[in-house]
């Protein structure tokens, strides 16, 4: 992974600020079983994701980022349904009601607005068509594009991620490496220019070299087209260095949430602080380093309560009778440093933070 587990400039915290881009409200993904029951993947997810703004979804496997994330596209499986309130407010002052949306307009919806890099390059590609005949049919199903503009918006694109358009379009997917895969995936994203774009742990599987290079690409790309971000991972380097702002999933539900300095140096909520204690610092002496007893729950059979209280230290009696609500934690009215616990004034890092942001290592 990326190492470095501070951010690496000072950012702005969005949070309640203007008019969101992307609202979710009270957001819910169940799958259906053989057996005829449901399981419920994302429970009641609340979220705002503000122009501009780079939100960092972290947790463990298991806890239902990627398909929050899938969810937020309508790019469930069959057997999936999302419900709840997912509202998306277009530059131009439109409002989209993205869960009522269907067939053309979806389409439009998918690629135009809001856009995903999925977690495995490879299987985004079709594996006969080479990556021009992938960057033409994608413009072709959404713009009257010509060929000439085609080309030279792609061009323009793979230079941007840093590859040689001469060198790459004319290549099958498989004569790529990962890195190069995962960057032409990015590109093809950003071909009609989407306001929100959800990347699903984008530097799985790829080489320390090469996670660092697809950061510093997100970087400049993000710098210059401006579009508004969703970052599902369980590296939380990759999100210290990328995020405005963090929120933590657990068990299909939102945790904790609050700009990336006060979730890294002042997290609330027993079970962010555990994600950050497991990782080492790469700077100062090196801590005992902590693992979090015992794996997420079973989504088909949760506990009672609050649904980490088995894997908790601080938990009591009362946190087996009812799951908390996210409530504002900060001294400061307005940041957006929310958490589910009722033990959160308990929980502390012990581990200052820095008087200066640290700078990124590689």
């Amino acid at each position: 992974m990326v190492t470095t587990t501070s951010p690496s400039a000072p950012r702005a915290v969005r949070g309640g600020q203007g008019k969101p881009l992307l609202s979710v409200r009270d957001f819910n993904v169940e799958y259906r079983t053989g057996a005829g029951t449901t399981v419920q993947a994302v429970r009641g997810v609340d979220l705002d994701l503000y122009p501009g703004e780079s939100l960092a979804l972290v947790g463990e496997s298991g806890c239902g980022k990627t398909t929050f994330g899938l969810g937020l596209l309508r790019l469930l499986p069959r057997l999936g349904h999302a419900s709840g309130k997912v509202t998306f407010n277009r530059g131009d002052g439109t409002e989209i009601d993205v869960l009522g949306l269907d067939g053309r307009d979806l389409r439009q919806f998918r690629w135009r607005d809001a856009a995903m890099v999925f977690q495995g390059a490879m299987n985004a590609f079709n594996p006969v068509l080479k990556i021009r005949a992938h960057m033409h049919d994608t413009m072709r199903a959404h713009t009257k594009a010509t060929r000439k503009e085609i080309e030279d918006r792609a061009a323009e694109l793979l230079r941007l991620v840093r590859l040689e358009p001469a060198r790459v379009m004319d290549c099958y997917p498989h004569e790529l490496s990962g890195g190069m895969r995962q960057r032409v995936l990015i590109a093809m994203s950003l071909l009609l220019e989407p306001e929100v774009l959800i990347l699903d742990e984008p530097t799985t599987a790829l080489d320390i070299l090469t996670q660092r290079s697809i950061v510093d690409v997100l970087h400049e790309v993000r710098e210059r087209l401006g579009f508004s971000m969703i970052f599902i991972s369980h590296d939380l380097s990759l999100a210290a260095e990328l995020a405005d702002r963090v929120a933590t999933m657990y068990a299909g539900r939102i945790v904790e949430t609050g700009g990336v300095r006060d979730m890294f140096y002042k997290p609330r909520h027993p079970y962010t602080l555990g994600l950050i204690k497991a990782v080492p610092p790469i700077v100062g002496d090196l801590p005992d380093l902590e693992s979090i007893p015992g794996g997420p729950p079973s989504l088909a059979a949760l506990p009672p309560g609050c649904k980490f209280n088995p894997r908790c230290k601080y938990a009591t009696e009362e946190c087996k009778a009812e799951d908390p609500p996210l409530v504002p934690v900060s001294d400061q009215p307005g940041d957006g440093h929310e958490v589910a616990c009722i033990h959160y004034k308990e929980v502390h890092l012990d581990r200052p933070a820095p008087n200066n942001e640290l700078g990124t290592a590689s």
